[in-house]
């Protein structure tokens, strides 16, 4: 069966975009929907995902082109209408572009659809109520002024570069992100994330910190990940955290209330460059203490976040695991440190802030940094170099 598949591969993808076209019934495109989607998924999930060829992604997204077209097919009942919209986002997820990215548009045309029935909100008030938001009583330290992380108002991009870019030395940017509709007219919240993006399936990172043994991943709808995590319905401490870059693109409403910030444009390549990450996630979770491989701007839009600063001249200080998968993350919990096991870390000097809606973090390329939730977040990330 491999053997064949291997076979029929370069003629498969024109093959399939023909028969979109050839009348077959709802049936028989259902069937050969399935054939597609379990051949396919075999050959995403064989080795690692960079190893996969980008043609078997492809044959990925015909294959939910072809289940949301039988999904579709008549009258559609609330259902099958939700499960259209999953299949796309499976195929945004682990497909690659097929025909001028039909799968995106095909999404936003279902996804106004369910807006406009009223069972959409989940909840008599859309889940905004404070007292149902899931808390974790772990107040924010006390701030030494020696170890503040510096704060500037609106700099020049000559003064950036020069006194932070050209140094690698942290700073909050203040008063530039007062701008994104994200503050203004689609202020950020619960409510509008349900609005805009609740039937959507993304996934989820479940756990407090990903150096846990019980974190794991998983695919929710966006409304399932807000009643289980956010608004505390999950049983017991279990966390859930939306991290990932691809809710942007899978969600073009939340892009729009966005800007890449201006100062980026010191870097070496273009926007395409750029990573945009999403930040989500309840009160308590935690970025264990870690690098990136690219300059940082941590915009904080919803909430509060404590977090400490390393530089990478005292790595050695910071124990970082061993292995390859873990090695640009330290062993140490910063803020209940094992001094025993760990003596020098508390010899390592360190820079802290408490990040509040509207502010603007520069981490340098490689320096280490701890994040914990002070309260509901929602951040935005631009990796850049």
């Amino acid at each position: 069966m491999r053997e064949v598949g291997e076979h029929l591969r370069p003629w498969l993808t024109p093959g399939l975009r023909q028969q979109l076209y050839s009348g077959l019934s709802a049936h028989r495109r259902e069937q050969t929907a399935q054939i597609i989607l379990d051949f396919s998924w075999e050959k995403l999930n064989t080795g690692t995902w960079r190893d996969v060829d980008k043609e078997w992604r492809r044959i990925y997204s015909y294959g939910c082109l072809f289940k949301v077209t039988s999904l579709c097919n008549g009258e559609v009942s609330e259902a099958k209408l939700r499960e259209a919209i999953k299949t796309c986002d499976m195929g945004l997820l682990m497909g690659a572009s097929i025909m001028d990215d039909i799968l995106q548009s095909l999404v936003g045309i279902l996804q106004n659809k369910v807006k406009k029935r009223p069972a959409e909100e989940g909840s008599p008030d859309g889940g905004m109520s404070a007292k149902k938001v899931k808390r974790v009583c772990n107040p924010a330290p006390e701030l030494d002024p020696g170890t503040a992380v510096p704060r500037i108002q609106c700099p020049s991009l000559e003064h950036f570069r020069s006194d932070f870019l050209a140094l690698q030395k942290p700073v909050i940017l203040e008063g530039i992100i007062d701008h994104w509709p994200a503050f203004k007219d689609h202020r950020w919240s619960i409510d509008y994330l349900r609005t805009v993006a609740g039937c959507r399936t993304v996934p989820i990172e479940v756990g407090s910190r990903y150096t846990d043994e019980e974190w794991s991943q998983t695919l929710l709808t966006v409304n399932e990940f807000i009643d289980r995590y956010i608004l505390g319905k999950e049983e017991g401490n279990c966390m859930g955290y939306l991290a990932q870059h691809q809710l942007f693109e899978q969600v073009p409403e939340l892009k729009a209330d966005i800007c890449i910030p201006d100062y980026c444009c010191l870097g070496e390549g273009d926007e395409d460059n750029i990573t945009i990450n999403a930040w989500f996630g309840p009160a308590g979770t935690v970025s264990p203490l870690h690098q990136d491989p690219q300059q940082n701007f941590l915009a904080q839009v919803v909430g509060s976040k404590y977090i400490r600063l390393y530089s990478p001249q005292d790595s050695e200080k910071l124990y970082p695991h061993q292995s390859q998968l873990l090695h640009n993350t330290s062993q140490v919990d910063v803020e209940n440190p094992d001094v025993v096991r760990f003596p020098d870390f508390m010899k390592a000097p360190y820079q802290d802030c408490i990040l509040k809606p509207g502010e603007v973090l520069f981490i340098p390329v490689q320096y280490w940094h701890y994040v914990r939730a002070l309260d509901l977040s929602f951040s935005v990330s631009f990796w850049w170099s």
